[in-house]
């Protein structure tokens, strides 16, 4: 049967099928997957039903997101983080039994070539802000140490702001560190403490938010990669429960677990904060993990 005769008449009640049934290999997983991509778009253009002038808008918008992609800013991972569609892919993917520590995004700050320093020591290189004890441990499910592990930590000083972010600002590699555990799984490291801040809004995706009253703001917050030989990877944040913007952060990235209270203590004589961590890890299966 020739293509003219399977020809599907294109209107309101056909136009996915009509979309759908160009493929060549429908059962393709791209096919399969454009395909639904396409299908919710016309169920948002039918339910509603946009102006030629407003649908053009929607084009302009995602043509200023591209615009305002580079190698030094990408609009488009804001805009996955901020509609919650990064936080959902890493929730899909490291789905954990109970009482394991939960996986949440990286965000843009990481940094792999991270200093390692001694235990003890702070990362906090111009000694700005209050002072901020972090003592913490990493076990498997069974409560046993995981003596191989190291941890790597960033965060954001005491006005928001990240070390990569304030380059003639701040000192190179400003609050970050590589930690590794005692034997019993043990680590401390003093810091800052942080404060939350808002997310970029200078651009395309972040004027829409802004107009549409949504928040951009990110609670404060500690971020932490741990790993170890046949564990698999956490990658996370720990919040500070006094911060006001837990129920709104903009990545979608905080869980009660991961709200810790930073308790009141003294370093040196002068007021401080100390915050106490216990990171669980799972042990890699096939594939996982890395």
């Amino acid at each position: 049967m020739s293509r003219a005769v399977e020809l599907i008449t294109f209107n309101e009640t056909t136009s996915a099928e009509a979309f759908a049934s160009r493929f060549a290999a429908p059962d393709d997983a791209t096919a399969r997957l454009l395909a639904a991509v396409v299908s919710h778009v016309h169920l948002l253009i039918k339910e509603f039903r946009p102006s030629q002038d407003q649908w053009r808008k929607v084009i302009e918008f995602l043509t200023d997101v591209g615009h305002a992609a580079d190698e030094r800013r990408q609009e488009w991972v804001l805009f996955s983080d901020l509609i919650g569609a990064s936080a959902l892919v890493e929730d899909i993917n490291t789905r954990r039994p109970k009482g394991a520590t939960p996986n949440t995004i990286r965000g843009p700050f990481f940094r792999s070539d991270t200093p390692e320093r001694a235990p003890g020591n702070s990362i906090s290189l111009d000694g700005i802000g209050e002072q901020l004890l972090v003592e913490g441990s990493v076990e498997d499910l069974d409560g046993l140490p995981v003596s191989a592990a190291e941890i790597i930590t960033w965060q954001a000083n005491a006005e928001g702001f990240y070390e990569n972010q304030q380059p003639d600002l701040q000192p190179e590699f400003n609050l970050r560190g590589l930690f590794r555990v005692d034997e019993t799984g043990r680590f401390h490291y003093r810091t800052v403490r942080p404060a939350g801040y808002g997310v970029p809004d200078d651009g395309p995706v972040g004027r829409l938010l802004t107009q549409a009253g949504y928040p951009l703001r990110r609670p404060a917050h500690l971020h932490f990669l741990v790993r170890a030989p046949g564990f698999e990877t956490i990658t996370t944040h720990i919040y500070d429960a006094d911060d006001p913007r837990l129920g709104e952060d903009a990545l979608f990235g905080v869980r009660p677990e991961l709200v810790k209270t930073f308790e009141p203590t003294e370093i040196d004589g002068r007021a401080a904060s100390r915050v106490t961590i216990k990171f669980v890890m799972v042990r890699a299966r096939p594939g996982r993990g890395k």
